[in-house]
């Protein structure tokens, strides 16, 4: 297998560092180009030594389009401004797009999905394995459990910096959980409780969210009963994970045809 030229968004990014870190491990893959943003610090700066691995003589650019065009993906934990622009540039490039940006609205995932009838785009809220193996067990236990038995909640936390709730990570379980019921999230849902809130909905699904610290992520979903509770959980204690599932999603998608994907389809889940 031909090894597979990627460029990484966002490079100076705590992700974008852990991706380059990843890529430099992974055997048929190879780190083509690093991109930051314009007027960026970082701007001309060797990306090997950016991500504390040695100088690989890939200096740091402004310039997604050159770079798309000499590449075979682009891997992107942005922002979903810019995950919709890498979209439209991945599509012209013919290229594997793997989106790890969380925070997209409907708008955004529409010009998402409009870009991949000409790319391969994997689109996860979150790219580790393991939370995409729990999502398809959330589901099942969502089929199997009846909604007038058993109440849905999930609890998500997060480190400090975390700027959209609740998580791209809790969105994709809520959303597991609303298709094992075959109902839709978005009418079904309930994100904040304040005052007097009267009793909870039968068939609605809770989320909680707290910030703080230095937490990668801890996800649970909860399954309350009449005397009993399950509990499915995750905890990510190394945002390495997310680069490794998302290097993952990038070879799996290297020459598949144009659509939208997610990890289920990466894992065999779908």
């Amino acid at each position: 297998m031909s090894t597979m030229e990627l460029v990484v968004v966002g490079a100076a990014g705590r992700m974008g560092r852990t991706l380059m870190r990843v890529i430099a491990e992974t055997q048929g893959a190879r780190l083509a180009a690093a991109i930051e943003r314009p007027g960026s610090p970082d701007l001309g700066k060797d990306a090997g030594e950016l991500a504390g691995i040695g100088a690989n003589g890939v200096r740091v650019g402004d310039d997604p389009l050159t770079a798309f065009a000499r590449a075979d993906g682009v891997l992107d934990f942005t922002t979903p401004a810019s995950s919709v622009e890498f979209s439209g540039y991945a599509a012209q490039a013919r290229i594997v797009h793997v989106i790890g940006t969380t925070g997209c609205s409907a708008g955004d995932d529409a010009r998402i999905a409009a870009a991949a009838r000409h790319a391969a785009i994997v689109k996860s809220g979150n790219m580790s394995l393991g939370v995409n193996l729990l999502s398809a067990l959330v589901e099942q236990a969502a089929r199997a459990l009846p909604p007038e038995d058993f109440d849905i909640e999930i609890l998500e936390m997060h480190h400090r910096h975390k700027v959209d709730a609740p998580s791209g990570t809790a969105l994709l379980l809520g959303q597991a959980a609303a298709a094992g019921r075959g109902i839709d999230l978005s009418g079904n849902s309930v994100r904040v409780r304040d005052g007097h809130t009267g009793q909870r909905d039968t068939g609605a699904i809770g989320f909680a969210t707290l910030r703080g610290g230095s937490v990668v992520g801890e996800h649970s979903v909860i399954l309350a009963g009449s005397g009993e509770r399950i509990t499915l959980a995750h905890q990510a204690e190394d945002r390495a994970i997310f680069a490794r599932g998302a290097l993952r999603a990038a070879l799996w998608a290297h020459g598949r045809k144009p659509g939208l994907y997610s990890m289920r389809d990466v894992l065999g889940l779908g």
